[in-house]
């Protein structure tokens, strides 16, 4: 295990020593020290580390990750995970807004809540909240899983193309084109596989699924008072 201490190397230290690492390097296993809120630590990795922050980190942490496993033992502020592509970023606490924003891949779990946008504009990655999301969550969200288990704010979904959204607890209200949507077995399945990678105890069955009406692909003016 080695060691980087915010306090001495700062940010850009962390992020110098993380990024360069190469793929088949032995030094797989990573901690943060003090990290003390601040933003962009752990951004842009491409090496399959195991980074562990302990503390509360500001914006951006684990933005644009590939292959990495990030935990975050503490609370995350605006943007974890922004642009995400593959791998694992885990926030033991909450996280602020836009968490997953944009995401390709990989999946984000956040223990606790989550704020307003979270997924918004998701491309394929898998967000999993412990608690409740706020406002306008998975906004234009267009491929990947946003599951909560907790409740969700005003006008989840809006404008939301072919992102799935799984929630347990209750809907605030449904943002333009999204609709409450059949649970068949095959997302019974999904949703069983992203509960149990995020460690969740909930039951596949207590959860209802939201999506697209699709009545918004194309602009029409019959439709148009719903834009």
């Amino acid at each position: 295990m080695n060691e980087l201490d915010q306090s001495t190397v700062g940010v850009r230290g962390i992020n110098s020593t993380l990024q360069t690492l190469p793929a088949n390097t032995n030094e797989k296993h990573w901690v943060v020290k003090n990290p003390k809120g601040q933003h962009n630590i752990a951004v842009g990795l491409s090496a399959p580390l195991q980074v562990e922050i302990n503390g509360h980190v500001g914006f951006y942490c684990g933005g644009m990750n590939q292959h990495s496993e990030i935990t975050i033992h503490g609370h995350a502020g605006v943007g974890t995970a922004e642009n995400m592509m593959s791998g694992l970023v885990w926030v033991k606490g909450n996280s602020s807004e836009s968490a997953g924003a944009t995401g390709n891949g990989g999946l984000l779990v956040i223990d606790g809540d989550a704020s307003s946008r979270c997924g918004i504009s998701m491309k394929g990655i898998d967000i999993v909240v412990g608690g409740s999301v706020g406002h306008m969550s998975a906004f234009m969200g267009q491929r990947g899983n946003l599951v909560v288990c907790g409740d969700a704010g005003d006008a989840l979904g809006d404008s939301i193309y072919e992102a799935r959204l799984y929630v347990k607890g209750k809907v605030a209200s449904l943002g333009a084109d999204c609709i409450e949507k059949e649970m068949r077995a095959e997302h019974l399945a999904d949703l069983e596989r992203l509960l149990k990678a995020a460690g969740r105890k909930e039951k596949p069955t207590d959860f209802k699924r939201y999506g697209s009406a699709r009545k918004l692909y194309n602009f029409s003016v019959d439709h148009a008072d719903a834009y």
